[in-house]
């Protein structure tokens, strides 16, 4: 097997993947119990069709902007931290890749420790045998990261062979569920206890900070253009599948948790088919990103050698439980991230002809013009961001997204600075380090 993922460089045209090939690693890192959860609350706060609605125009969003995004990756050949050395300069680079790193690690131990807490109750259901939850955090948390240890040529043949068969389960779940209770509570009334727009953003709000890092995955696109329909399908349907089937099965089941409603369909084996493949599938490339991430920082590290650092302190952490103590800081390192996607979407479609974006090209440092962009993205993010849901201070709402809010709003910072940089700032300003590209 082929030892690198080109985590200091492009991705050769020899080595890039099919459209499709990319779009199945995306669809099964949406199919997961964060999902199922989602479509679950939708089912049990929302009418029928409009939280089917909610979800597909949500999931229709997260598709257009994916094909942005991804187009980046593909036309650059490089990871998202490399391609912030090209954006924010050698320094504002790292300290990027950085908090990306720190980000995605924190969210890897809190979904091992989340697939651990299912995985207890799913074999105490089998075997009537409580084992602790730790041992299952433990043994979930070194699947995941043995498969992002070899990289994405290992993720991609997990998701080859998952996404079938996460698909047929699903399928065969709806059936049943039809067959045993019928149609009646799809129309069932329930308390109304999302908006419309509060549900789209949801839906949105669980894969947004995907879409910012979807670079990672579309480099190895073969052409820009097969990125950008990998982005769409990928996005689209993998953020779709898992909400439309639970919100299907908790209607028609009345449940509010869907192991436990496949428990009660006698589909338990399915279930922890389910449970497995899911996380499986979307917590390996957690620490993939994170291993591409921190190895961008300097060519002397070395991937998978981050990837089993980053790996061994994701288990101890969420085996220990104290991931849950983190949630807060991640999601302030999720803020800080979000308002990035903006900012380089911005730089690229603007400047990708000037030589920072060209292979080997010398950039400078800082680059002060982007960071400026980047912190008012930062800024709006949390001021739009409700203190009930992470931190923030609420002053006023955009999209009531936080995470899209500091994207766009880093976008059109990066625009509205572009003239004065312009002016200011000479055509063959002098450049001080080289990216690695």
């Amino acid at each position: 097997m082929t030892t690198t993922d080109y985590e200091h460089g492009v991705v050769p045209q020899d080595q890039r993947k099919s459209w499709l090939s990319i779009a199945t690693v995306w669809i099964a890192i949406g199919i997961d119990l964060s999902g199922a959860f989602l479509g679950v609350s939708l089912a049990s706060g929302m009418a029928f069709w409009p939280a089917i609605g909610a979800t597909m125009l949500g999931s229709l969003l997260l598709g257009l902007l994916a094909m942005a995004c991804a187009y980046v990756g593909a036309a650059t050949g490089l990871s998202t931290a490399m391609i912030s050395r090209a954006v924010f300069g050698r320094i504002g680079g790292a300290i990027l890749a950085l908090a990306i790193a720190v980000s995605l690690v924190g969210w890897y131990a809190v979904q091992a420790g989340f697939f651990g807490a299912n995985a207890q109750i799913a074999f105490a259901e089998f075997t009537g045998i409580d084992v602790p939850v730790q041992v299952f955090t433990a043994i979930g948390g070194v699947l995941m990261a043995v498969t992002a240890f070899w990289g994405y040529r290992s993720i991609n043949r997990l998701s080859t062979l998952a996404v079938p068969l996460l698909l047929l389960l699903l399928v065969v779940g709806v059936i049943v569920a039809f067959t045993v209770n019928g149609a009646a509570g799809l129309q069932a009334p329930v308390e109304a206890t999302f908006t419309f727009g509060g549900a789209v953003s949801l839906v949105m709000g669980i894969f947004i900070l995907g879409v910012v890092l979807a670079p990672d995955m579309a480099r190895w696109a073969k052409t820009p253009k097969q990125a950008m329909i990998a982005g769409f399908v990928g996005f689209f349907f993998g953020n779709s599948i898992i909400l439309v089937v639970a919100i299907l099965l908790a209607r028609i089941m009345d449940g509010t948790e869907l192991m436990a409603i496949f428990f009660a369909l006698g589909l338990g084996g399915v279930a922890v088919i389910v449970l497995i493949l899911a996380q499986w599938t979307t917590n390996t490339t957690n620490l993939y990103s994170a291993g591409l991430s921190f190895a961008s920082i300097s060519e002397r590290l070395s991937r998978r050698t981050v990837t089993i650092v980053l790996g061994a302190i994701g288990i101890i952490v969420g085996v220990i439980g104290a991931a849950d103590y983190f949630v807060q800081f991640i999601l302030v390192i999720g803020t800080i991230i979000a308002p990035y996607g903006g900012v380089y979407l911005a730089s690229f479609f603007t400047g990708r002809k000037t030589a920072r974006w060209a292979h080997g090209a010398t950039v400078p440092l800082v680059d002060g013009w982007s960071i400026a962009a980047w912190v008012v993205g930062i800024f709006v993010a949390v001021a739009t961001t409700n203190p009930a849901d992470g931190p923030g201070f609420g002053w006023f709402t955009l999209t009531s997204i936080s995470a899209l809010d500091g994207l766009l709003v880093g976008f059109v910072a990066y625009l509205a600075l572009l003239p004065l940089r312009r002016r200011v700032t000479p055509a063959s300003a002098p450049v001080t380090d080289e990216v690695s590209a």
